[in-house]
């Protein structure tokens, strides 16, 4: 079993940021700078050619930390932060750079590069969740949730099927293409996001995919705009979706 090797440490504005590797996948971990208890675990899962470090992963990690006491985990997916980027996936993002500026459709295109990223994600983050819960800030016993839209819902959905620990999801600004078949074995509690104008997405296909979700407590938030134009609100939304299912009270960040 791989364990957690923590390589820096930062802190702050009451957030201690430790950068570490868990086998050959880097990651960071933000958590209460004060405090010794076991905390929930979110695990928090980029969008497409971003990175652990990316601002809205920092912004969103800090707002958890500091509102509700969790721990938030975030890994670089494969091909991205400080992952090497392999022939396979470079050709996929040819591909889908290509399509994207002859005007074609991209769907497939995404597809694929989802399901390639999510065989190789989907065991990443178990491995990753296994080592961190020996660390005695999250301990064994403690709730996990997930958060992650566009690229992040590619990994999260099969992730989230296939992991019994987490209970309690975040998804959004995709649609059902391959993932409806992961989504119909969700039943833990969901918050969807759907851009109402997306530019990307066929409104059709995100309505679908909420659909398939098993879960009976799942909530659609359909806010206009395009697909990069989710509101600031949904952190909000979110910390309160993770208290509630996570067993943590909201508290006003210092």
């Amino acid at each position: 079993m791989h364990s957690v090797h923590f390589t820096a440490e930062t802190s702050l504005n009451g957030v201690v940021e430790r950068d570490f590797t868990v086998g050959e996948v880097p990651g960071v971990l933000f958590s209460p700078a004060s405090g010794s208890d076991p905390a929930p675990l979110v695990l928090m899962a980029h969008s497409g050619g971003q990175h652990k470090r990316a601002p809205g992963i920092v912004g969103r990690a800090h707002r958890f930390v500091t509102c509700c006491g969790f721990a938030v985990a975030a890994i670089d997916a494969p091909g991205h932060g400080d992952r090497p980027r392999t022939t396979e996936f470079e050709q996929r993002v040819a591909a889908l750079r290509q399509a994207q500026s002859a005007g074609e459709p991209v769907t497939a295109i995404v597809v694929d590069l989802h399901t390639y990223l999510a065989e190789r994600a989907v065991p990443e983050w178990r491995v990753t969740l296994d080592a961190l819960r020996e660390l005695p800030q999250i301990g064994t016993e403690g709730p996990v949730g997930f958060w992650g839209i566009m690229q992040g819902t590619g990994i999260g959905v099969p992730l989230t099927a296939a992991e019994p620990r987490i209970s309690a999801a975040v998804f959004g600004c995709l649609g059902h293409e391959s993932l409806t078949e992961a989504a119909a074995q969700i039943t833990v509690p969901i918050e969807f996001l759907l851009q109402w104008d997306d530019e990307l997405l066929a409104r059709e296909s995100g309505l679908a995919l909420f659909d398939a979700f098993a879960s009976k407590q799942k909530t659609l938030h359909a806010n206009a705009g395009g697909h990069f134009e989710v509101p600031r609100f949904e952190v909000d939304s979110a910390t309160r979706f993770f208290a509630r299912h996570l067993g943590q009270a909201v508290r006003s960040p210092a």
